[in-house]
């Protein structure tokens, strides 16, 4: 029972970071063809191995590390930033899974919630005032908006009546995101903001923060927090998918289905990086107390004496 348990969580994790390696190339590949250039394409066939190579190239550089710096901290950081991220893999909702969480989406807040540990703790081991002013920013702009989503995610979960998320997967017979239209365009966008993405990418402002709380990092640990943010998006874009689409009936073709409609939601974080300009800082923060908490709390207080009948 532990083997096939361990067994299951090593896969997921390794092909976690395959999807999240081609994930990168592909980001770099439409990028490229949005400003009329082809992308990473001199590596191996049509540029395929290009994530491997600058994996290769991250990870043999020289780390170096500021001489103020506190040396524990800012090593584990980038490497807890990782672990969590792939943490959240755990909670894949198998066609035909070997363990169950039975209440995976209260685990997805859980863990979700602890990235913001991670950002105040890289920018703060690095005794830079560029990182710390960098952290501080994506730590306000994370708990903002981890708050909307959580509600907004209660609200969904009114409507599914199960925190198990294989449970969730199994029942769905219509798609709440056609139910509730509005808490899934306040979910994307929430999401687009706890993953640090354009129009929202503040936490990594290059412009004026001379790129934000990873400004002392290279090498190896630059890589770690990269593969922490890409591997980010993709889960967030398959729970979504959980929570707000629903499911076929053939177990055959269940899969298939679920990993199309987490590229669509994935391929969205690109185009969205490629058509958006960067908010203000200010209208961000605004945007998520002034507009997406009454919004969420209107349709939660509607939703849940509704579901409570039930």
């Amino acid at each position: 029972m532990y083997l096939t348990f361990t067994l299951s969580i090593l896969i997921s994790y390794i092909m976690a970071m395959l999807a999240m390696a081609f994930y990168t190339l592909l980001e770099r590949k439409i990028l490229g063809y949005f400003q009329l250039r082809k992308g990473p394409n001199k590596v191996g066939l049509m540029g395929l191995p290009q994530p491997f190579a600058d994996a290769i190239k991250l990870f043999v550089k020289e780390q170096s590390k500021p001489t103020f710096s506190n040396i524990a901290p800012f090593i584990v950081s980038p490497i807890c930033s990782l672990l969590l991220a792939l943490a959240l893999w755990s909670l894949y909702p198998h066609s035909s899974p070997s363990y169950f969480i039975k209440f995976g989406a209260l685990l997805f807040l859980c863990i979700s919630s602890l990235s913001v540990y991670t950002t105040l703790g890289a920018g703060w081991s690095s005794n830079s005032k560029y990182a710390l002013l960098g952290a501080l920013r994506g730590v306000a702009q994370t708990i903002s908006y981890e708050v909307s989503m959580a509600l907004i995610l209660l609200g969904t979960l009114c409507i599914l009546l199960s925190f198990n998320m294989t449970l969730i997967s199994q029942t769905q017979s219509t798609w709440p995101m056609f139910i509730v239209f509005p808490l899934f365009f306040t979910w994307f966008i929430s999401t687009l903001a706890e993953t640090n993405r354009t129009p929202f990418d503040f936490a990594e402002g290059e412009s004026e923060l001379v790129s934000g709380f990873n400004i002392e990092y290279s090498s190896g640990s630059f890589a770690l927090i990269f593969m922490a943010e890409y591997a980010s998006i993709i889960i967030m874009s398959l729970l979504s998918v959980v929570f707000f689409t629903g499911f076929i009936t053939h177990i055959w073709a269940t899969d298939i289905v679920f990993c199309l409609k987490t590229f669509i939601l994935a391929f969205a974080f690109i185009w969205l990086r490629g058509v958006m300009p960067r908010m203000r800082y200010d209208r961000l923060m605004n945007l998520t107390w002034k507009t997406f908490l009454p919004l969420s709390l209107a349709y939660l207080t509607f939703i849940l004496p509704l579901s409570m009948s039930f």
